[in-house]
């Protein structure tokens, strides 16, 4: 059984901002980004360069929120999906703050939010953080599948990569939505190679996480309002409320899933749904965290998921293996 990490210190959301693209602004949620470029370039030439400027104005956006600079930063946790993390190198390096590059697929922000609490509730210099993490749809298909110019037939059960950044700011005694604890989560075999059905491959990882989660803890689930995945769309939420529904079918009646919030299915052609690492941050950034500022929800088990394949890995007929990292995220 897995172990639940207890934070012992006060670190609570400061603030959080989100930036999204063109079929973001377009979304259900499309009103309640910060910032939108309709045309997705965010004013640079390339797609690469453009994730790292929305990353970067995604931070700033955050900062100015707060009414701190850069410079009240002691440590930046940030990541995307581009190989080894050049976006958020790109976009973030001028900061010049302390940085760690976290890579875990489409769980980056559940990742990158557990190990910065870790670290503040350690140290006690590190008393003003953020994590930031994005994803752009040209720059993913790329690198994963196709490029967007090469107009290759989606699958059904494809999802959209989200052009979509989230920044958060944890402070020491700061703000009023806290972290109160988290489940690392396992490596899981998603029991298939298609990289156009990564959403049941990662319900597997989702599964093992929750049950392992309300196994471990002392709190029911009865009393929480939500919990929260990243990006399992349509086919991956469907298979998780069949695995969750063998252990407890209440489970399944408090699950959101960020992928199904962002786009329009009926207006919006993103098959099976969301997907990418900015979805889950965007969507907590813009819609859960300020209805927990605003009473509307006290408590949530918060669970980015991501998806652990390359396209070469997907190639050679591996398995795509799953991961879950989760926060409990609660109202003072």
């Amino acid at each position: 059984m897995q172990r639940i990490v207890q934070i012992k210190n006060d670190i609570g959301f400061i603030c959080a901002a989100s930036c999204g693209g063109l079929e973001e602004s377009r979304g259900p949620l499309g009103n309640k980004f910060d910032f939108c470029d309709t045309s997705d370039l965010f004013g640079q030439k390339t797609w690469e360069l453009a994730e790292g400027e929305m990353a970067r104005i995604c931070l700033n956006i955050a900062l100015k929120k707060a009414g701190i600079s850069n410079l009240d930063l002691t440590l930046i946790a940030a990541g995307d999906l581009q190989n080894q993390c050049a976006a958020t190198a790109l976009g973030l390096h001028s900061f010049s703050v302390p940085f760690l590059g976290l890579y875990g697929a489409c769980s980056t922000c559940a990742e990158s939010l557990l190990s910065l609490s870790a670290f503040m509730d350690s140290h006690e210099e590190l008393d003003v953080c953020a994590a930031v993490t994005s994803s752009h749809n040209a720059t993913a298909e790329r690198q994963f599948r196709t490029p967007l110019e090469y107009g290759g037939q989606r699958a059904m059960t494809a999802q959209w990569t989200a052009t979509a950044a989230g920044a958060f700011l944890l402070g020491r005694n700061a703000g009023r939505v806290k972290i109160r604890d988290f489940l690392v989560g396992r490596i899981v075999d998603g029991a298939t190679s298609d990289a156009s059905n990564m959403g049941p491959a990662m319900a597997f990882a989702a599964a093992d996480t929750v049950i392992n989660y309300f196994e471990s803890s002392e709190i029911s689930p009865r009393e929480f309002d939500l919990i929260i995945t990243g990006d399992l769309g349509y086919c991956g939420t469907s298979l998780l409320h069949e695995l969750l529904s063998k252990k407890d079918p209440y489970l399944s009646s408090i699950h959101k899933d960020s992928a199904l919030l962002l786009y329009d299915d009926k207006k919006q052609d993103a098959h099976s749904g969301a997907s990418g690492c900015g979805t889950s941050a965007s969507v907590l950034a813009c819609h859960f965290l300020p209805m927990l500022e605003e009473r509307k929800l006290k408590r949530v088990l918060f669970m980015s998921t991501g998806a652990l394949m390359n396209s070469t890995t997907t190639l050679q007929g591996q398995n795509i293996l799953g991961i879950a990292p989760a926060l409990r995220i609660e109202r003072e």
